[in-house]
């Protein structure tokens, strides 16, 4: 078990949001808190009861009544002993709460210092203190029972289970490394390449559960640009579903950014409306078309919006040459209701690489086309027991991939192989950072009689 950064210090926070509410929780954890509750209340509760009690200042006057309940260590969420204040959730009643637990000795606990003391005193791993803050951020339902299997362990089993054969796969090779004279071949007599190719295969699947739970947290970023007058604006509002965007047939009416987000099966869009591109005197316009472009140089998908009855011009042209190559770039013709029905309708087309969709954001036609296709654009398909997942555990995913990979390519030097082995267990391992050295030297001794 690791130790705790801070191991003698008491810390306290008021643990429910800003503002007011009918209960509000001041939570306080550190070691030996018995006297510290007697203090503040004049007595102990019984272990994971809940007691009615007033709590006092240094003079003894009444701060407020409440609730008061005691977890003592081992048995809470930070491995320490653990009080929670339930007191009337106003604002000053539950800051003078806080200052008396200053008071008595506690410090103001920093930004996810109870979860990171539950990390190190072994309660939970990394990705269940991430889920943790995933959970409380999640967007949507969908994201929400994602972050919970996450927070029940579930991508931490995964990663436990792909650690575990790869440190049997390890433990095989470094035994045949370590005793080539034996007759035995460990690697042929263990199926060992039929083990990493198992690996691989689970490994591909625990990734793409974990994209698809990065996609439900995190969501795309969709920047929406164009000339002036193609109906970015109204495109915007029609995906929302709100008048977020001013329109009116003035070109130039938006230089700034406008933005909104929708969820589609979970799934959170972050739209952004951006001013018109053009060439420009005017420097508020001018100011607009520049951060238009910084949003596109961060976005993850990008939306060229062209008006039908006109096409793909000339200047459209000039902007899809300036575009960066990634992300995906969707070409849409807007206006369709301003054209002949037999000239164009809704429709999605191909050509090559590219991917052009035909609406109107005027009257919605055509716009479910554009959902479908961003869901496509992201990457997202139903997925069971899907769980929240973050860039660092993507990447530490991807690597662990790679190494496996160059393992593979490494054949027959088994040194190599091996080191590749080792780096893979290193990136993988990052993910829940329950992995030492200590572990392979456990597996090898235990799974091999090595010493006769």
């Amino acid at each position: 078990m690791n130790t705790l950064r801070y191991p003698s210090e008491t810390i306290a926070a008021i643990a429910t949001a800003a503002g007011r509410g009918g209960v509000g929780i001041v939570r306080i954890s550190g070691q030996n808190l018995a006297e510290f509750a007697r203090q503040l209340c004049g007595s102990l509760p019984s272990p994971r009861m809940a007691a009615l009690t007033s709590f006092r200042a240094a003079d003894q006057s009444p701060i407020d009544s409440g609730l008061i309940l005691y977890f003592p260590a081992p048995h809470s969420f930070t491995g320490e002993d653990v009080i929670e204040l339930h007191g009337h959730g106003g604002p000053i009643v539950l800051n003078l709460l806080l200052r008396r637990c200053l008071d008595l000795g506690a410090r103001l606990a920093e930004p996810g210092e109870f979860t990171r003391r539950a990390y190190l005193n072994g309660k939970i791993d990394l990705t269940q203190a991430e889920a943790v803050a995933d959970l409380i951020d999640a967007a949507s339902a969908a994201a929400a029972r994602s972050a919970a299997r996450s927070l029940q362990g579930e991508f931490s089993r995964e990663i436990d289970e792909l650690l575990d054969a790869l440190t049997r796969l390890q433990a095989l090779t470094e035994a045949t490394l370590d005793f080539p004279g034996e007759e035995i071949d460990f690697l042929e007599s263990a199926n060992a390449f039929g083990q990493l190719e198992e690996l691989q295969n689970h490994l591909d699947a625990v990734f793409d559960r974990a994209r698809q739970g990065r996609l439900l947290q995190e969501g795309l970023h969709v920047v929406i640009v164009g000339q002036p007058n193609v109906g970015k604006s109204s495109l915007l509002n029609c995906l929302i579903g709100d008048e977020l965007a001013i329109v009116t047939p003035i070109a130039g009416t938006t230089r700034d950014i406008v933005s909104g987000t929708l969820h589609i099966e979970g799934i959170p869009l972050h739209i952004i409306d951006t001013a018109g591109l053009r060439d420009t005197d005017d420097e508020v316009e001018r100011i607009g078309i520049d951060r238009a472009w910084r949003e596109i140089n961060r976005a993850d998908a990008i939306i060229l919006l062209v008006d039908s009855r006109s096409g793909v011009s000339e200047s459209d042209r000039k902007i899809l040459a300036r575009l960066p190559q990634q992300p995906a770039h969707l070409i849409i013709h807007n206006k369709i209701d301003l054209v002949e029905k037999d000239d164009c309708r809704a429709e999605r087309q191909e050509n090559g690489n590219s991917v052009s969709l035909f609406l109107s954001a005027q009257t919605g036609e055509g716009v479910e086309l554009l959902r479908r296709e961003l869901l496509r654009i992201a990457g997202w398909h139903p997925a069971e027991n899907v769980f929240i997942a973050r860039e660092r555990h993507l990447q530490a995913l991807a690597q662990t991939r790679e190494h496996l990979a160059q393992a593979c390519s490494q054949l027959p030097q088994l040194e190599l192989f091996a080191e590749e082995l080792r780096l893979a267990q290193r990136a993988l391992a990052s993910i829940t950072g329950a992995f030492t050295t200590d572990d392979l030297l456990g597996k090898i001794f235990s799974q091999f009689c090595i010493g006769k």
